[in-house]
């Protein structure tokens, strides 16, 4: 399930994890609310918040070190290793849309629909949404969930750091003073802010285009791809409405047939 750690992403997870666990001690050094309620005895808040931070270092290795979806060879998957069975076949209706199963030009498996070779994990990957460099890895249809989870757990973190970050900072008569006083503080909250900000679009797109049942591949680069080139601007194939599409995602688990959804007779109207 999950791939080697000291793969060629040890060096970005490794800076993640300091740079997390060095912004979270900063908080707490300064006279920050954290510190204050730590001092005045209240631990809720901070061992809240350090309980928060440790959950998104944890969803952060979980979403990097998952397998996203790999399309496994032929021989060693067998027959789920099609991107449609002789018994999915059977159940496809007729209709006028076509589809011609690829076979990838590098790892030579058959696609499934919606999967997509990646060249920096060279493998292909089911139902492809990017490679996100931050994770060192591909965000595909068995850790996307967890993907979005981990960026909406990150950005509380996030967000209540900036809270406090700001909450420490102290007056002083002139810049230079306050700069001494607060610049590594300063500095924090920067980082905190700039995350904050690309947290918050990332998290912000990814809802919007699962309530679409579409991928940023596919929204990117629908003009190149063979099953979504053929379709007017506003159709898409997949899309069953906002809420079973954000119930399909973050509540059924298991691979689904592609194939079967983009050939089914009431798709033709989308």
């Amino acid at each position: 399930m999950f791939k080697n750690v000291f793969g060629s992403g040890f060096l970005v997870r490794t800076a993640h994890v300091i740079l997390t666990w060095v912004i979270t001690l900063v908080l707490f050094l300064y006279d920050t609310d954290l510190r204050r309620h730590e001092e005045s005895g209240q631990l809720a808040q901070p061992v809240l918040f350090v309980l928060l931070v440790l959950v998104s270092v944890l969803l952060y290795f979980a979403v990097s070190l998952m397998d996203p979806g790999f399309v496994m060879s032929e021989e060693g998957e067998g027959k789920f290793g099609l991107g449609i069975t002789e018994e999915t076949q059977d159940m496809i209706p007729h209709t006028s849309k076509t589809f011609r199963q690829r076979r990838c030009g590098h790892c030579l498996v058959q696609q499934p629909m919606r999967a997509k070779h990646c060249q920096a994990c060279q493998h292909c990957v089911r139902r492809y949404d990017h490679h996100c460099p931050w994770i060192e890895n591909c965000v595909g249809e068995r850790n996307h969930r967890w993907f979005v989870l981990y960026l909406a757990v990150q950005l509380v973190v996030l967000l209540w750091g900036l809270q406090v970050a700001w909450s420490g900072f102290t007056p002083a008569p002139g810049w230079q003073q306050w700069l001494s006083r607060n610049g590594v503080l300063l500095a924090a909250s920067s980082l905190l802010a700039l995350f904050s900000m690309v947290v918050l679009l990332l998290l912000g797109s990814h809802l919007y285009l699962i309530s679409l049942n579409t991928t940023t591949w596919e929204f990117m680069s629908r003009h190149r791809i063979s099953y979504l080139k053929h379709c007017g601007a506003d159709e898409n194939p997949f899309d069953r409405g906002t809420l079973r599409n954000l119930w399909a995602f973050f509540c059924v688990w298991g691979s689904v047939v592609w194939e079967q959804m983009y050939f089914t007779e009431g798709s033709d109207s989308v």
